[in-house]
């Protein structure tokens, strides 16, 4: 047995463990989704151009390019725990830095800033969300990225009613970044004690002491790599719908404004249901079934609403391709953080990195695309992506044999 599990059952501290990852994650989605219904306004008061808001919003994930690698030495030294909760301080000082930039570069230095504290987070609270599981001795972890779904509708809502309240823009993200930050640092107490290594037996040879590099054998780095692909065609579906949804239904089809929001409302709605549900399925079927029956939905799904355009089978599409994709990144982090030789949080460190490169080029990957032909084409890379999924599921873990 490759991990320490429960014979019992997950007793209170497994619970409160549980909570408590739930709630970082929910408030790490919370934070930013608070600034995304502000955009315009941003954009407006600094007098931007279309291309210098562009560059300085990339700030955030060349950020967390940047300092994403950093992460795995810093869960090693110390702790996921500590990591994912004080660290949504530094996340919520960006935010905040954002409401007082007075210029394109400064405000591009504040989404770096922040940009690079949640990739940080991201990998701790991903890290100690697996400490947990192991404890569980089952799958959880796509229940804690539903949580993150809940959190970043809530931020999307307080941001859009703050917006039509015209509230101004430091009050709003001060207070919902200080919130954020406080709820987070108050479930610390709540966490797992002890180091990273405190739920993996002795054979898994990964203790927290280990240079966080060492063990990257050229085996280990493809299947990181196969790791890092198959979370990337997840996040590369996920922002299709959320930054081209809109504008294919609209533009290319013809569908009303009301209704051309639908896209990306089916794609993250049915994302939800997966995450609420894929636990279950993973535990039943395993990860490798699971994430072949999504890659099938991704390219089934869209492949099917190109082919044959229209409104209702466009946003039927995306529905289909966000339930397809529910799993695929915590199926991905799992699998990296399994594999044996490596230091703490180096796996999911890597993994993560991968995945964020994903968010960088997605947007402009498609753009260029649509604008050599039609976005219609461009969007071909979502059923690209099922495939893709397809072909390499089978590096992810079967079924779980009883004994």
């Amino acid at each position: 047995m490759a991990e320490q599990t429960l014979a019992s059952g997950p007793g209170r501290t497994e619970r409160r463990a549980r909570a408590g990852v739930a709630l970082v994650f929910a408030t790490n989605g919370l934070v930013f989704s608070n600034v995304l219904p502000r955009y315009p306004e941003i954009k407006d008061s600094l007098g931007l151009t279309n291309a210098w808001f562009g560059v300085a919003v990339a700030a955030f994930p060349f950020g967390a390019l940047v300092a994403g690698l950093a992460a795995g030495a810093l869960v090693a030294r110390f702790r996921s725990s500590r990591v994912a909760t004080f660290g949504m301080a530094a996340i919520g000082a960006g935010i905040v830095l954002i409401s007082f930039a007075p210029n394109g570069a400064l405000l591009a230095a504040a989404m770096f800033l922040a940009g690079a504290s949640d990739a940080i987070v991201d990998v701790a609270q991903n890290a100690h969300g697996l400490r947990v599981q192991r404890r569980y001795g089952r799958s959880i972890l796509n229940s804690f990225h539903a949580a993150w779904s809940v959190g970043a509708v809530l931020g999307g809502l307080m941001g859009a009613a703050a917006a039509g309240l015209a509230v101004p823009l430091s009050l709003h993200l001060g207070v919902s970044s200080v919130t954020s930050a406080a709820v987070a640092i108050a479930v610390y107490r709540l966490l797992l004690p002890g180091p990273e290594d405190a739920e993996r037996s002795p054979a898994a040879d990964t203790p927290s002491s280990r240079r966080p590099w060492a063990g990257l054998a050229p085996r280990v780095l493809l299947l990181l790599l196969a790791f890092g692909v198959i979370a990337n065609s997840g996040t590369l579906v996920e922002d299709s719908g959320q930054t081209w949804a809109a504008i294919y239904l609209q533009g290319s089809l013809g569908a009303a404004a009301a209704t051309a929001g639908l896209g990306f409302v089916a794609l993250q709605g049915l994302q939800f249901v997966g995450r609420l549900t894929g636990d279950r399925l993973v535990d039943r079927f395993g990860q490798r079934a699971v994430a072949r029956v999504g890659g099938l939905l991704v390219a089934g799904g869209m492949g099917l609403a190109l082919a044959f355009p229209s409104v209702p089978g466009t946003i039927a599409g995306f529905g289909l391709a966000g339930l397809g994709v529910a799993t695929l990144v915590p199926a991905a982090m799992s699998a990296a953080d399994a594999l044996p030789g490596l230091a703490a949080g180096t796996g999911l460190t890597i993994v993560t990195w991968l995945m964020r490169v994903g968010f960088l080029v997605s947007p402009p990957v498609v753009g260029v695309i649509a604008d050599a032909t039609s976005l219609r084409v461009g969007l071909l890379v979502v059923p690209l992506c099922g495939i893709v999924v397809l072909a390499l599921a089978g590096v992810l873990a079967g079924r779980r044999v009883s004994r």
